[in-house]
Protein backbone atom coordinates (compact mmCIF):
# COMPACT_ATOMS: atom_id res chain seq x y z
CA UNK A 1 0.00 0.00 0.00
CA UNK A 2 1.50 3.42 -0.84
CA UNK A 3 0.58 6.46 1.38
CA UNK A 4 0.95 9.83 -0.66
CA UNK A 5 1.61 13.11 1.70
CA UNK A 6 -0.56 16.31 -0.25
CA UNK A 7 1.04 19.11 0.37
CA UNK A 8 0.91 22.99 -1.46
CA UNK A 9 4.32 24.38 -2.27
CA UNK A 10 5.43 27.72 -3.21
CA UNK A 11 7.87 28.37 -6.36
CA UNK A 12 9.83 31.82 -5.88
CA UNK A 13 12.37 32.05 -8.98
CA UNK A 14 15.26 34.94 -8.85
CA UNK A 15 18.34 35.46 -10.69
CA UNK A 16 17.83 31.67 -11.80
CA UNK A 17 17.37 30.18 -8.78
CA UNK A 18 14.62 28.86 -6.88
CA UNK A 19 13.84 29.75 -3.22
CA UNK A 20 14.24 26.51 -1.09
CA UNK A 21 14.04 26.00 2.75
CA UNK A 22 15.21 24.23 5.77
CA UNK A 23 13.98 22.87 8.75
CA UNK A 24 16.19 23.09 11.73
CA UNK A 25 17.67 19.61 13.00
CA UNK A 26 17.15 18.64 8.91
CA UNK A 27 20.11 18.65 6.44
CA UNK A 28 18.10 18.72 3.19
CA UNK A 29 16.18 21.92 1.21
CA UNK A 30 12.60 21.77 0.09
CA UNK A 31 9.88 24.04 -1.53
CA UNK A 32 8.24 26.19 1.34
CA UNK A 33 4.58 25.58 1.61
CA UNK A 34 3.03 22.86 3.58
CA UNK A 35 -0.75 21.06 4.15
CA UNK A 36 -4.43 22.27 3.98
CA UNK A 37 -5.54 22.61 6.93
CA UNK A 38 -9.88 21.28 7.80
CA UNK A 39 -11.59 23.74 4.89
CA UNK A 40 -9.18 25.68 3.64
CA UNK A 41 -8.44 25.98 0.21
CA UNK A 42 -4.85 25.79 -2.07
CA UNK A 43 -4.87 29.01 -1.99
CA UNK A 44 -5.95 30.37 1.88
CA UNK A 45 -3.44 26.88 2.49
CA UNK A 46 -0.30 28.38 0.69
CA UNK A 47 -0.85 32.00 2.18
CA UNK A 48 -0.97 30.70 5.64
CA UNK A 49 1.60 28.38 5.32
CA UNK A 50 4.38 31.24 3.52
CA UNK A 51 3.21 33.75 5.68
CA UNK A 52 3.78 31.21 9.03
CA UNK A 53 7.08 30.38 7.27
CA UNK A 54 8.73 32.86 5.69
CA UNK A 55 6.94 36.13 7.04
CA UNK A 56 5.74 37.62 4.01
CA UNK A 57 2.21 38.07 2.43
CA UNK A 58 1.16 36.49 -0.65
CA UNK A 59 -0.80 38.46 -2.87
CA UNK A 60 -4.08 35.97 -3.55
CA UNK A 61 -4.67 36.93 -6.91
CA UNK A 62 -1.38 36.60 -8.06
CA UNK A 63 -1.22 32.98 -7.21
CA UNK A 64 -1.43 30.86 -10.43
CA UNK A 65 -1.21 27.18 -10.31
CA UNK A 66 2.33 26.27 -11.93
CA UNK A 67 2.39 22.09 -11.85
CA UNK A 68 2.22 18.90 -9.52
CA UNK A 69 5.19 16.70 -8.65
CA UNK A 70 5.37 13.46 -6.90
CA UNK A 71 8.49 11.84 -5.13
CA UNK A 72 9.46 9.41 -2.33
CA UNK A 73 8.65 11.49 0.72
CA UNK A 74 12.39 11.90 2.38
CA UNK A 75 13.27 10.80 5.58
CA UNK A 76 9.66 8.10 5.42
CA UNK A 77 9.80 4.30 4.54
CA UNK A 78 9.67 3.04 0.43
CA UNK A 79 6.73 3.65 -1.07
CA UNK A 80 5.82 7.05 0.93
CA UNK A 81 5.52 9.50 -1.44
CA UNK A 82 5.43 13.45 -1.74
CA UNK A 83 3.18 15.35 -3.86
CA UNK A 84 3.80 18.74 -3.91
CA UNK A 85 0.99 21.02 -5.57
CA UNK A 86 2.89 23.69 -6.76
CA UNK A 87 1.98 27.74 -7.55
CA UNK A 88 3.64 30.78 -8.00
CA UNK A 89 2.99 34.09 -6.70
CA UNK A 90 3.96 37.25 -6.06
CA UNK A 91 4.83 38.88 -2.03
CA UNK A 92 5.16 41.86 0.17
CA UNK A 93 7.31 42.21 2.88
CA UNK A 94 10.92 41.02 3.95
CA UNK A 95 11.71 37.67 3.66
CA UNK A 96 13.12 35.76 7.04
CA UNK A 97 13.27 32.12 8.62
CA UNK A 98 10.06 32.00 10.98
CA UNK A 99 8.18 28.85 12.81
CA UNK A 100 10.61 25.67 12.35
CA UNK A 101 12.67 27.58 9.31
CA UNK A 102 15.99 27.92 9.86
CA UNK A 103 17.85 29.01 6.91
CA UNK A 104 16.77 30.23 3.20
CA UNK A 105 18.15 29.73 0.23
CA UNK A 106 18.00 30.35 -3.43
CA UNK A 107 18.97 26.73 -5.20
CA UNK A 108 20.49 25.88 -8.69
CA UNK A 109 21.00 22.65 -10.24
CA UNK A 110 24.90 22.36 -8.57
CA UNK A 111 22.70 22.50 -5.72
CA UNK A 112 20.85 18.81 -5.89
CA UNK A 113 22.99 17.63 -3.04
CA UNK A 114 21.48 19.35 -0.22
CA UNK A 115 17.92 19.34 -2.51
CA UNK A 116 14.74 17.15 -1.18
CA UNK A 117 14.00 14.26 -4.09
CA UNK A 118 10.55 16.21 -4.53
CA UNK A 119 12.34 19.50 -4.98
CA UNK A 120 14.76 18.19 -7.52
CA UNK A 121 11.69 16.62 -9.62
CA UNK A 122 10.25 20.49 -9.11
CA UNK A 123 13.86 21.94 -9.96
CA UNK A 124 14.08 19.48 -13.20
CA UNK A 125 10.63 21.02 -14.89
CA UNK A 126 11.61 24.54 -13.64
CA UNK A 127 14.91 23.58 -16.28
CA UNK A 128 12.49 22.40 -18.36
CA UNK A 129 10.37 25.56 -18.44
CA UNK A 130 13.61 27.58 -19.02
CA UNK A 131 13.08 29.30 -15.45
CA UNK A 132 16.21 27.99 -13.83
CA UNK A 133 19.67 26.86 -14.53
Amino acid sequence: MTKVIDKLAWFHVRDGKVLAVRSRGKELFYLPGGKREQGESDEQALVREIKEELAVDLHPSSIKYAETFTAQADGKAEGVSVQLTCYFADFSGEMSPEAEIEELKLVAMEDKSVCSLALLVAMDWLVEQQLIG
